[in-house]
């Protein structure tokens, strides 16, 4: 996370020079934004582990927004405003260049590592996948593109300051380039004619396993500007740039009625044939929208590294917030639907504005009135966001500890059945007798 400055330029010129040289070696943290990194990590944990309980909070299936939709434009909007302070001065472009896309493989690749289908879950007790059927795309590498393309932007694109040009020249001049980008992107989603499509399912589960056989499915589209499912740009664009053995397997659009899944993810035979095939969710069209996510967070950066004022701050904020809001809504009742997993232009302006809400809103609790105790520990999981995402976002920790077990694998302290043995058979009380003699047997194995 970086630092900056927080003395205007004015009372450095008519301070003393030891004073200004103590005074510019002070940093200060951006403690909202720690906060806020925080707080998405910790929306991330609950929708991912209760949003199987309470599917109000999981992803929406396929159009309309729950909660766990708008942690992803969350992280993507706090790596923009990083972006504002970590290249606030740029001495030598081709040295931030080279950093900047060294860190964006970093984060590509471990995204690879933890989502690529190497590592099998907490349900299974093995690990390593097939080459020819790793998932190249994920979360983290949405988040290495959004934050490559907003670090190019910042690193070569001229910067005029806010306090010279004002709040709608600067909103002109950035808005450029987002209809530029969008543009194209939903020009793909309109002008794309999607033909008809053949994929295999194979009926080994196990990315370790060999196949025992396969199912061929069969999609009829031979259609344009379909934003549905089946017959999406985005999709084909993924099949034939990645390839479909390549793309996530689970796609939330089983969810729907059509697919008529179980409770264990299971797809009919009875459905469509779309609800059997692989669709990511994070595939490369919509990663191109999800960029300008990143792109508005950094000009929320240069507001806070330009305007020194609280008041400036949070009235440019709030005037860019709630005009990609309103924007947002208006495409909507339009006819552009909220989709997350086409990252459609109305849910990037929707969850973009949610976020400079949201930011400027922990901006007055936490930087103006200085209630830093009341975010704490969001503060401190912001502070550590990705260690905690690699070891409780991505199971690691769980899988870890899994490899300490009582006489057979299955039965390790994460599983299920350990802590049956201390339950009673016809009762759902704990059986306290029970339990001390489990757990005495448990040390004893593991001392």
């Amino acid at each position: 996370m970086a630092e900056y400055e927080l003395l205007p330029s004015s009372e450095a010129d008519d301070a003393q020079p030891e004073v200004v040289a103590k005074k510019t070696t002070t940093t200060t943290r951006v403690a909202s934004l720690d906060v806020f990194r925080g707080l998405s990590v910790f929306l991330m944990m609950l929708v991912d582990y209760a949003g199987s309980v309470f599917p109000i909070i999981a992803h929406s299936p396929w159009n309309g927004v729950h909660l766990a939709d708008f942690v992803m434009p969350f992280f993507l909007f706090v790596a923009g405003v990083s972006l504002a302070l970590v290249y606030k001065k740029v001495t030598d472009r081709l040295e931030a260049t080279w950093k900047a896309l060294l860190r964006a493989l970093e984060l590509f690749f471990l995204g690879v590592l933890l989502q690529g289908g190497y590592l099998h879950g907490i349900t299974s007790l093995t690990y390593g996948v097939d080459i020819e059927r790793i998932r190249w795309l994920g979360i983290l590498q949405r988040i290495s593109v959004g934050y490559i393309v907003a670090a190019l932007c910042e690193i070569w694109l001229p910067c005029q300051r806010w306090t010279e040009v004002g709040f709608f020249r600067n909103i002109l001049r950035t808005g450029a380039l987002h209809f530029y980008c969008l543009q194209y992107t939903w020009g793909c989603h309109m002008d794309c004619t999607v033909p008809d499509w053949q994929f295999k399912v194979l009926h080994s589960t196990s990315s370790l396993l060999p196949a025992n056989g396969s199912d061929v499915y069969t999609v009829a589209c031979s259609v344009r500007g379909d934003l549905g499912p089946a017959c999406n740009a985005a999709g084909m664009i993924d099949r034939y740039v990645i390839g479909i053995d390549h793309l996530y397997t689970k796609p939330g659009y089983r969810n729907l009625k059509e697919c008529n899944s179980s409770n264990n993810g299971q797809v009919s035979e009875s459905s469509p044939s779309w609800c059997h095939a692989p669709f990511d969710p994070e595939g490369i069209l919509s990663s191109l929208t999800a960029a300008v996510t990143c792109i508005i967070g950094l000009q929320y950066g240069h507001i806070l590294t330009q305007l020194q004022d609280h008041k400036e701050r949070l009235y440019n904020w709030s005037g860019s917030s709630f005009s990609f809001l309103v924007l947002g809504l208006f495409l909507a009742f339009a006819g552009i639907p909220l989709n997350k997993s086409l990252y459609t232009i109305s849910y990037m302006l929707v969850t973009s504005a949610s976020a400079g809400i949201t930011f400027c809103a922990l901006y007055i609790l936490v930087d103006v009135y200085g209630y830093r105790r009341l975010t704490s520990v969001l503060e401190f999981m912001g502070k550590h966001s990705l260690s905690i995402f690699v070891l409780v976002g991505s199971n690691l920790a769980v899988i870890a500890i899994q490899g300490f077990y009582w006489t057979a694998p299955e039965n390790n302290i994460v599983s299920v059945q350990v802590w049956q043995l201390v339950f009673t058979e016809n009762t759902d009380s704990l059986d306290c007798n029970a339990f001390c003699a489990q757990m005495i047997q448990l040390l004893r194995y593991f001392l």
